[in-house]
């Protein structure tokens, strides 16, 4: 069996590239969070892509998934390792976003200018 060529940037891409993985990972950044907290924070996701963006970070082992026994369901996200230690990766994009609008006359607004991640 021939072995499959990978290219790093290309497998960082994949793993972070989603519509709202950065944002999830982010908002994880501060600590375990449930469900309802992460939609409060990612509003523009329906919870269908939400859920969908989650299990895809779950399964690249990037975000835990915690679910309590009790009634009703309490399930909480957590980052993993692996996903802490994309905090560097995710604050040099923004830091290099910035600087790309500045340069183009435009000023960032989002949330991700107000804070770091609470990991690094």
């Amino acid at each position: 069996m021939e072995k499959k060529a990978t290219c790093p940037v290309e497998t960082t891409l994949e793993l972070i590239g989603g519509k709202y993985k950065a944002l999830i990972l982010w908002h994880l950044s501060a600590g375990k969070l449930r469900f309802s907290e992460l939609r409060k924070c990612v509003s523009s996701a329906t919870p269908k892509m939400l859920t969908q963006q989650l299990r895809e970070l779950e399964s690249d082992q990037l975000v835990h998934r915690e679910v309590y026994p009790v009634i009703p369901p309490k399930v909480e996200y957590s980052l993993t390792e692996t996903g802490k230690s994309l905090m560097p990766v995710l604050v040099a994009i923004r830091d290099w976003g910035t600087d790309y609008l500045r340069n183009h006359n435009q000023e960032p607004n989002c949330f991700m200018m107000d804070t770091e991640p609470a990991v690094r």
